[in-house]
């Protein structure tokens, strides 16, 4: 039986930290997908073309997804491909994430519309294209997920990861010390004993 792992990175991250998951996924054959688009309407496709070949070569697909990789997923229409995901620290509202962007740079609704698009100083630009296809494209995502959350996040409150797990099919795992991003020793082992309790 062929089984595969593949590693979806988050904003600024990249294919080779998939590097780390070979360890704990001895049986398996790990890939990270280094995807080259960067909007939902564009990375879901993207994600889903690259996974659907895959497919026809394995048995078993485990997806590991970071961040925005675990957004681009959800959009990805992996439903019957993917067998089984663990998600860390994944935006699972982008709609309240870029409204909370807009509160930050004090940007309401009609600028954003007549604009289209705005830089802001945080170094993220505002998208109004993206918006809509977010409220458009609910996420339709039923495949069985494991999701790790910091208690200390400053992206995605508890709430919001808290509503998620209830509306799917998903448990839920909070590291009181986890951030956003894992990458503390003592966070990478916690990750480690969280992917090694589920797989």
């Amino acid at each position: 039986m062929k089984k595969l792992v593949v590693y979806v990175h988050g904003k600024d991250g990249s294919a080779e930290e998939s590097e780390h998951y070979k360890s704990l996924f001895p049986d398996y054959d790990v890939i990270g997908l280094d995807y080259k688009t960067f909007t939902p309407w564009e990375t879901g496709p993207e994600i889903h073309n690259a996974l659907l070949e895959l497919k026809n070569h394995y048995d078993e697909i485990v997806l590991i997804a970071n961040s925005i990789g675990a957004f681009f997923c959800m959009n990805a229409n992996l439903n019957g491909i993917v067998d089984k995901a663990f998600f860390i620290s994944p935006l699972v509202d982008m709609e309240k994430m870029i409204s909370q962007m807009m509160l930050w740079a004090n940007v309401s609704e009609e600028e954003l519309k007549e604009k289209k698009i705005i830089h802001t100083s945080f170094g993220e630009d505002l998208s109004w294209d993206y918006l809509c296809y977010v409220r458009a494209h609910k996420t339709e995502w039923l495949i069985p997920t494991h999701i790790l959350h910091g208690g200390q996040d400053n992206l995605i409150s508890s709430e919001t990861i808290e509503q998620f797990k209830e509306e799917h099919n998903v448990t839920l795992t909070e590291m009181e010390k986890g951030e956003h991003w894992f990458h503390t020793e003592e966070q990478m082992r916690f990750l480690d004993d969280w992917i090694n309790s589920y797989k």
